[in-house]
């Protein structure tokens, strides 16, 4: 077993894994990479395969991103960010269901997080179970109302677009009539 790294090296490459956080915020995943792959991660496991896991995904990789994020979710329990990151690869790598078991796992312990259940209104759709996309929804609608705004062009609604469920739920308010 490597010895454990000293204070001051853990601080370092904390201030290295913030630096490439900041490259994925500007959307620069491959200079993220290229960071991640030239430093030895010892003592920073986690933060590092998450963010190698985030920059390959960024890059469209998902099945390289999947050994990433699946060793961090090994690690500790799930985020909310890291579900979704996982969610998105297992959808493109085409496996729904445990896109939708991922969250589910997420969402139990993570019940007000609106992301969560968005995602898996979108997954429900995608797998044909509108009952159970339509709860996702009206959940994360009421935990978060302005995700209202990103329904009319998120394409995994497109199996339960003409639902009479989604469409009531997902009718913007109408103002009320202004008296003379």
């Amino acid at each position: 077993m490597p010895p454990n790294p000293r204070p001051a090296s853990i601080r370092r490459l904390q201030r290295k894994l913030a630096e490439i956080e900041g490259y994925l915020m500007l959307n620069l995943p491959q200079r993220a990479l290229d960071a991640l792959n030239a430093q030895s991660w010892t003592g920073l496991t986690y933060p590092a395969s998450v963010l190698t896991g985030e920059a390959l995904r960024q890059l469209g990789r998902p099945r390289e991103a999947l050994e990433h994020l699946e060793r961090a979710a090994a690690q500790r329990p799930l985020t909310p960010e890291l579900a979704i990151a996982l969610g998105w690869c297992y959808k493109r790598t085409h496996r729904l269901a445990l896109a939708i078991e991922t969250l589910e796992t997420a969402r139990r312990l993570h019940p007000d997080e609106p992301l969560l259940a968005y995602n898996l209104a979108c997954y429900w759709s995608l797998a044909g179970n509108a009952s159970h996309a339509l709860a996702c929804l009206q959940t994360a609608l009421n935990l978060k109302p302005e995700l209202l705004d990103h329904i009319p062009e998120e394409a995994d609604f497109n199996p339960i677009r003409q639902h009479p469920g989604f469409v009531q739920l997902t009718q913007r308010p109408t103002a009320a009539p202004e008296i003379a």
